[in-house]
This record gives C-alpha cells, structure tokens and sequence, in this order.
C-alpha cells in the first residue's frame, strides 16, 4: 500500500480574542490507502482540526504567509499549496465528509441531498442520478430516496449523508463523530456501513470520535493529546494496520 495522506510538521493556532491557543503543535501523520483511522482524545484536543486540514476546510499556520509551515499531501497533490478557488473542485474529486449532525438540507429529498455535491463535477444529468441512486442503493435506502429528512429515523439521515459522501467515489471519506447522535443499535449499524464501504469498495476513512466501539471497530486508532499524536496502535480487535505511528 501507499501512502494517501501525509502531514508533515503542522501547526496550528487559533485567536480567541487577546487568548492564543496552540491546537496542533508540528504533527506528523501517515494514512495508507484503504486504511481505517479512528482519532481518538479528549474534546478540544485537536481531532476535528486534524480532519479540516486534511479536507481542505482549514488552513494550517503560516498559509498566506509566503508558506505553510508544513505540508499536507492527499492523493498525491499538496492541499497546502491549492488556492481558495481550487479547493472546491479538488474536494468534489477526493473527499467525501460525514459529520455528527447530518447537515442535510431540510426540504430536499434523500435523493436531491445526495445529488448536491455531484454538481461540482462535469458529470452530465444522466451520469449524477445514475451515482446518487446508486450510493443510495448502496446504503440501502433506494426505498427512501423521496423521502425528507424528517420524514426518516436519524440512523437513516446518517446513511444519506454516507451516501451524499460517497456519491462522488472519492478516495477518502473524513467523518467527525459519525455515531455521536445516534442510539446504540443505529450507531452499529452505521459503523457496519462504514467498514463494509472500507473493506468492499477500498474507502480509506479517518473518523474522529469519543467512542470506544468505533475506536476498536478502526483498523488503526491514533490519540491526540494537546495537540500531539502521542500514540499510532493497532485497534485492539487486531484488524491490520495500515497507517504509520506518527
């Protein structure tokens, strides 16, 4: 296997009012391709800021600056080194994002919410439904597609999102705490998905959570403490690790 997500000396700071917070302090991260990452730690450690970077959501100190003080390279390409307006097209082509609260848009169906980030691509009107029916068949919820949001369970609003993430075949899938507003048996369910799409169809997913279950379900759990990686270990059930300890 090769490497898909490399981060290399990131920093990264936050200003909250005359307070300064060091988030990230020179992280390294190695993510294989098709790997299972689970980062674990406690709230405000530096989790979701490790996601962001890596989806291009956020920038890392020293962007704008004359250079990042660091690299972050997915698939290949340097997200450091992409501008505002290449990013949307670059996420659109490799990363599919799956977040706690859904963030489904209310009044559309199943089916228009996972045709949204299809827009971005130069697929044609045949190509986008023929993909967004198909990942929703994926998740099995073909059945649904014409439903709204509240007219579905919130372990079905999840499958929608994975679906709206994968709709798009990107190579990587980041999801922050995909299990964190669902019942015990949704969020089983979920994770279910979640490693069937790693191991069938070769998504390589990073997922932030609190969750002992989805950490032990990861291939590879990492912890992040002040902004550290202080550990990279194999998830105790002993599935192969793929990403090297940072």
């Amino acid at each position: 296997m090769s490497a898909i997500i490399e981060m290399r000396g990131i920093s990264k700071t936050y200003r909250r009012g005359g307070e300064v917070l060091k988030v990230l302090d020179e992280v390294d991260l190695t993510v294989e391709a098709g790997d299972f990452v689970a980062l674990m730690g406690p709230s405000g450690s530096g989790k979701s800021t490790i996601l962001n970077l890596v989806g291009g959501l956020d920038r890392p100190d020293g962007y704008g600056k004359g250079q990042a003080g660091g690299k972050i390279l997915v698939a290949g390409l340097d997200v450091t080194a992409m501008s505002d307006r290449e990013l949307p097209n670059w996420r659109a082509r490799h990363i599919g994002f799956v977040f706690q609260a859904f963030n489904l848009v209310p009044v559309l169906t199943a089916y228009e919410n996972v045709l949204l980030p299809l827009l971005l691509t130069p697929l044609d009107r045949a190509q986008r439904k023929k993909q967004a029916e198909f990942a929703l068949e994926v998740v099995g919820l073909a059945d649904r597609m014409h439903h709204r949001p509240r007219q579905l369970s919130g372990g079905q609003e999840q499958r929608v999102a994975i679906a709206r993430a994968i709709a798009t075949d990107p190579d990587i899938v980041l999801a922050d705490e995909p299990t964190g507003d669902l019942d015990r048996a949704s969020a089983d369910a979920v994770m279910d998905l979640l490693e069937r799409l790693n191991t069938e169809m070769g998504k390589t997913f990073m997922v932030v959570t609190h969750d002992p279950m989805v950490g032990e379900r990861a291939r590879r759990t990492m912890h992040v403490d002040k902004g550290l990686l202080v550990d990279g270990l194999p998830a105790p059930h002993g599935a192969t690790a793929g990403g090297a300890p940072a």
